[in-house]
Parts: C-alpha cells; structure tokens; sequence
C-alpha cells in the first residue's frame, strides 16, 4: 500500500480472469469507477489504464485485442478523481519496469475504433477509389462487416458470450466500435 495516496500497488492486486467460466467479463466491475491493468496469456503487463465504467473499457478492449486480453488486475474508486487516477497509472507502470505496449507503441489499437480500411484487399481499394460516394459507403460497410465477422469468430474461440454490438453507423466510416 502506498502511503501517502493509500492504493495498492499493482504487485498487491490479485489476477482476475479477464472471462469468467461462463464466457463473460466480470459483472462486479460494470459501472466502477477506477484503474486496471490487461494481461495477456503469459500475465505480461499489456496496459494501464482507468475509467469512468471498468466493465465497458474491458469488453472494448477485449474486441480490439482479443489476443491480449486474458488476465486483469482492478482497483475502484468511489469519486472520479483524475488526477489520482493518473499517479496510480504513473505507479503501476514504474512498478511494472517495462512501458506496456498499450501505454505505448500500440496505444491507438487499444484505444481508438478499429479501422476496417486497413483490412481491404487491393482490389477493393482500386475499386474505392473509382467509385462514387455511394459505392465507396457501401464498400466501407462491407470491409467493415467482414472486419467484424473475423473479430466475432476469434471472440467465439475464447468461448465470449458477453453480448458484442457494434455501431452500425460508424461502419459507413469503416470504423468499429462497440455501441
């Protein structure tokens, strides 16, 4: 316990199961307030980070790394408290002695919708660049689909049964991102 601010370091904190034996994330953090870290199967530290609802941030990075996403520690807090949570994140990192990749060179595939446009074959994108507005909509949508049937399937190899809902609008962006 770190005396003057009164959290646990991270060593403290025991493993949780990112999925528990049913397939889902852990129900006792949905609507919690506070910090967590991700590990991946070999419990290598992946991320830092904190939240408004520790329970939503897991099932969006569960969708956007579902490869890394095995293990949790978890520490709520009862007031949102930025700067709090921040030194803790600054703490755990240190304690940790490696930046996470989450915290760093992979920041933006932990923490931004996922891009379908990266996934588009030559093909598509020769034919995205020679359509309309309407034909290029139409082909984002369908990259993103695609996108997401590959994200669902390795999700159902973990045996997942959290409900995953993407927004239907950004895929007209070729963005996914959970609704």
């Amino acid at each position: 316990m770190n005396s003057e601010t009164q959290f646990p370091s991270l060593n403290e904190l025991g493993l949780i199961s990112y999925l528990d034996d049913t397939g889902n994330l852990p129900e006792e953090l949905q609507g919690k307030i506070g910090i967590y870290a991700i590990f991946d199967q070999d419990k290598t530290l992946q991320l830092v980070n904190y939240s408004r609802d520790i329970y939503l941030s897991l099932k969006q990075h569960l969708v956007r790394q579902p490869k890394s996403c095995y293990w949790l520690k978890a520490q709520t807090i009862d007031k949102p408290n930025r700067t709090q949570l921040e030194m803790i994140r600054e703490a755990w990192i240190t304690e940790n002695g490696v930046m996470p990749p989450g915290n760093s060179s992979d920041e933006a595939a932990w923490n931004q919708p996922i891009n379908a446009k990266l996934a588009m074959t030559d093909e598509e994108q020769v034919g995205y660049e020679k359509s309309d507005e309407l034909m290029q909509i139409k082909l984002l949508k369908q990259v993103a689909r695609r996108v997401e049937a590959q994200i669902l399937e390795v999700l159902k190899s973990r045996g997942v049964q959290t409900e995953i809902r993407f927004n239907p609008k950004l895929k007209e962006n070729g963005l996914l991102d959970l609704k």
